[in-house]
């Protein structure tokens, strides 16, 4: 149960990046309460996971997922080009999420 908190804590982690980054330094209100919510919502998910979960891996996976799925946020939301080089090395971290789940 530890790493599906775990994974929906990283999903968390790239809804408030998108938030942030649309906050433009918090002067916009509804994407600044949007980041306050869901960071507190992401780093307790990973707190909790971590009772159970090495904090190196714990760290490394989190970061994994909010990292891959802010990318694929900006290039669904045409915020970011999709290239074939971005989508083989999302693909590389998302083998190393993968990795890090079978030595656990």
């Amino acid at each position: 149960m530890n790493w599906v908190i775990l994974i929906g804590s990283g999903l968390f982690e790239a809804a408030w990046a998108n938030a942030l980054g649309r906050s433009e330094g918090f002067t916009k209100l509804w994407p600044t309460i949007i980041f306050a919510v869901t960071v507190v919502i992401s780093m307790g998910g990973l707190a909790w996971a971590m009772k159970t979960i090495p904090v190196g891996t714990a760290y490394a996976v989190w970061a994994g997922v909010g990292a891959t799925a802010t990318v694929i946020i900006s290039m669904a939301t045409g915020q970011e080009s999709a290239t074939i080089l971005k989508v083989v090395f999302l693909a590389m971290i998302i083998g190393g999420i993968v990795g890090l789940k079978m030595v656990a």
